[in-house]
């Protein structure tokens, strides 16, 4: 099962890092928004501790 619901994160970046990470994001045919939630799932994984996870966000796809 997939996350069905969406929620808005906002954050700041320099604008030069911002403009890097959109070209490279479209080189490799990705919008900023799913690299974004790979490196957040990511980040989860791998730091969640001993709390259980939905088996959506154990996926790596």
């Amino acid at each position: 099962m997939k996350e069905n619901r969406t929620a808005r994160l906002t954050l700041l970046i320099d604008p030069e890092k911002k403009k890097l990470f959109e070209e490279i994001c479209a080189s490799k045919d990705l919008t900023p928004s799913q690299v974004v939630r790979r490196l957040i799932r990511q980040y989860v994984q791998e730091n969640a501790g001993n709390r259980t996870l939905p088996e959506w966000l154990k996926d790596n796809d």
